[in-house]
């Protein structure tokens, strides 16, 4: 790889920071996602996932980078993605390569390359990942986007198109985002030859009012101009021709056998006449998924459609059928957020490991490495504290806490706390692992469901005393209310370093 110059450094975007030192930012359009927002990306590849499960869909990893004749071939040369939006270049050895700019495309690249015709068909897989748009970054658009998607190819049946968009509702369904499914026919290639030529005919009588990307797309690609988000054009789209007009028989039983197996599920959705995808594969039924309070479908949250001519324009087999959708994180993570949802960490954990005193830290470190491998672990070794250690046991709200000082680790003991009810006994190790197994058990029901921890419960699991549990009776050694932390610990920690305590 060739060295980088001192010149090519220096240009690199920097900002000068409160000190006046400047450091590298990141690039236009792109983003981290922190830690603490991980949560809810992981809601929506969680919900992903479960939907993809329920209805045998496989996971598929297909590269970052791609020949660019993939995407200029089957997504279009006269869309706005390849023409504006690609990240294309040539790389050291002479290839021209394009980050993905979406997943279709690299999906169905990797259907024809493994021989999956041979499969049993449909053939049904999904992703998940970053792609890579070079467009203007504002609010819902960004330059490596995210998007999670299903593909299905090997059948024609509308039942599958029912079904795909079933299964893009119900992940926001799952997702608490409320959605209206917006569906159109876009007919095929000889449907819409007679359609855009009454198109482009009506758009010719308002040239004079037409935004700049109208009077180009007019010539180049007319079914977009049904795709304008300009207000000034808003008025002339409303009086457009409709393609439903102009469906041949074929197509127009497809898509009525599509809203018919819609209307059988009660999934709300408006047949949109002006829905036509902004990608060329596309035909016959085509949908998006609007926020049910962006009317206007400004910032639509996923999309998709039929585009059974695919695999033939990309040298697979002739007449193979396909359909699919995708869903933009992105927008889905910032309606969660706008509608402020609650979403649980993707990984909480049930036990708290302290400990105090240089013995039994060495003892917890090999002890918990046991026990994690059973059971939803947390700890805090790096610090000495004890309080410090219980301070972050609360702010995980574990529903236990084991405690492990010098008269523990010489007894072969170790301290078990309820976090809930505030009750606490001395464990021996050897029966450490049945215990733990025993009490996580009353935090779920008969039928599997998981105790809602109200403050009834909390009074229920007070009461219930078990036998050998000893309680401190004084202010200074009080252990019983974990959130308050201020007063107790100090001594605590200078009894257990001396291995004098009888209990903490």
């Amino acid at each position: 790889m060739p060295r980088m110059k001192k010149t090519m450094i220096e240009e690199v975007p920097k900002k000068k920071t409160s000190r006046g030192k400047k450091e590298i930012i990141t690039v236009t359009g792109m983003r981290d996602i922190l830690p603490q927002d991980q949560k809810y990306w992981q809601a929506v590849y969680n919900s992903t996932k479960k939907i993809a499960n329920d209805y045998g869909y496989g996971l598929i990893d297909t590269p970052i980078l791609e020949y660019a004749e993939l995407y200029v071939k089957s997504t279009g040369k006269q869309t706005d993605l390849v023409e504006k939006e690609m990240y294309s270049f040539t790389d050291q050895g002479g290839d021209f390569l394009a980050a993905r700019p979406e997943g279709t495309p690299g999906v169905v690249r990797a259907y024809i390359q493994h021989g999956m015709v041979n499969l049993p068909q449909p053939v049904k897989m999904f992703y998940h990942g970053p792609m890579f748009r070079h467009e203007k970054p504002q609010t819902g658009r960004y330059r490596q986007l995210h998007q999670a998607g299903f593909e299905a190819i090997g059948e024609d049946g509308p039942t599958l198109d029912a079904q795909l968009i079933l299964m893009g509702y119900n992940i926001m369904n799952d997702l608490g985002v409320d959605v209206v499914v917006q569906v159109n026919s876009i007919g095929c290639v000889n449907c819409r030859e007679e359609y855009k030529k009454a198109l482009v005919k009506y758009y010719k009588q308002h040239s004079k009012v037409l935004c700049e990307n109208c009077l180009l797309r007019m010539n180049k690609n007319p079914m977009r101009l049904l795709d304008c988000k300009e207000l000034g054009c808003q008025p002339i789209k409303e009086e457009a021709p409709q393609i439903l007009d102009y469906l041949d028989d074929d197509c127009k039983k497809h898509f009525m056998k599509v809203l018919e197996y819609l209307d059988e599920l009660n999934l709300p959705y408006n047949l949109n006449p002006r829905i036509v995808r902004g990608l060329d594969y596309y035909n016959r039924t085509v949908f998006e998924y609007w926020s049910a309070d962006d009317i206007e479908g400004k910032s639509a949250l996923g999309g998709g459609g039929r585009f059974d001519g695919l695999v033939e324009l990309m040298g697979g087999r002739e007449n193979t059928p396909a359909c699919g959708f995708s869903l933009g994180v992105d927008r889905v993570v910032a309606k969660l957020r706008e509608k402020e949802t609650i979403v649980p960490d993707d990984y909480q954990p049930d036990i708290f490991f302290a400990q105090l005193g240089e013995s039994a830290k060495k003892q917890a470190i090999v002890l918990y490495e046991s026990l994690r491998k059973k059971f939803k672990m947390s700890q805090a070794f790096y610090k000495d504290s004890l309080k410090a250690q219980l301070e972050s046991a609360n702010r995980f709200k574990v529903k236990y806490c084991l405690i492990l000082g010098q008269k523990e680790v010489n007894e072969d003991t170790i301290m078990l706390r309820d976090m809930n009810g505030g009750v606490q006994e001395i464990i021996g190790l050897g029966k450490l692992e049945a215990e733990l197994i025993k009490r996580l058990e009353k935090y779920t029901s008969e039928d599997g469901v998981e105790i809602i921890d109200t403050d009834e419960t909390r009074a229920a699991l007070v009461s219930k005393k078990r036998p050998h549990t000893q309680e401190r009776d004084t202010e200074e050694n009080n252990l019983d209310d974990i959130g308050d932390l201020s007063s107790g610990f100090t001594a605590i920690e200078d009894e257990v370093e001396a291995g004098t305590p009888d209990d903490y």
